[in-house]
């Protein structure tokens, strides 16, 4: 699968990840209400 690399200012493509708790939360849940900061860390759990 080739990366698709997107451009600063240009809206990330929609997907799906487990929260802490197990649940499942889509970036498009919170498009459009505030701003969004996506950290994904190394090794985590």
């Amino acid at each position: 699968m080739t990366p698709t690399l997107i451009t600063p200012g240009e809206p990330a493509p929609d997907f799906e990840l487990e929260d802490v708790h197990g649940s499942l939360i889509r970036l498009s849940d919170f498009r459009g209400n505030k701003p969004v900061v996506l950290a994904f860390l190394r090794g985590f759990m």
